[in-house]
């Protein structure tokens, strides 16, 4: 059997071209890492500017609703998911914005003499998600106040409101339903 052996001067010659090759790599590394850095942070910035806009939509609706110049639910897709959590009696996921508008802000509507009028807490955002904690004041048409704080968490796509879960006190909202019952429409 025949042994091969590589002569110095080749052992020589394959530890500089590693060498080189590493070099090559390291000096190649610094520019697709300097050229990768503009594009995270013009993604950064487009994130950051859909965030912002997504936050003065949800603003500007509670700010119309408030000034009685608009309805906030205009800003739902007409597809949207709304949740509304705990055990109220319209406490369930609605899956359009018709079917949300009939069987939950209609009945609550109804029972009112004087509307919700929002006051607004905060308004957060992180990314395509909008977070808006807030107060309602009313009305209700037996006199008394209906009072309750909710914090709803809005995922937005291209300026609509696309899925809510909604959180509140469901045993005001339960009381409010239970004491103030409305007639069934044909």
């Amino acid at each position: 059997m025949k042994k091969y052996t590589t002569a110095p001067h080749s052992k020589l010659l394959i530890s500089f071209g590693l060498i080189g090759f590493g070099l090559m790599i390291a000096t190649a590394a610094p520019v697709a890492s300097a050229r990768a850095e503009p594009k995270q942070a013009e993604i950064r910035k487009i994130v950051q500017s859909n965030q912002s806009q997504n936050k003065e939509i949800v603003r500007e609706g509670f700010a119309k609703w408030a000034n009685n110049t608009g309805s906030f639910f205009a800003l739902l897709a007409d597809d949207v998911e709304w949740t509304i959590t705990g055990r109220s009696p319209i406490s369930k996921t609605y899956t359009s914005r018709k079917q949300f508008l009939e069987e939950a802000i209609v009945p609550i509507n109804e029972r009112l003499s004087a509307r919700i009028v929002p006051s607004v807490r905060g308004i957060y955002a992180e990314g395509d998600t909008v977070i808006a904690l807030w107060d309602g004041t009313a009305t209700a048409k037996d006199g008394k106040p209906y009072t309750n704080t909710y914090s709803w968490y809005m995922t937005m796509k291209k300026g609509r409101i696309v899925k809510v879960v909604a959180f509140f006190d469901t045993i005001e909202l339960t009381d409010l339903w239970q004491r103030i019952p409305v007639s069934k429409k044909n």
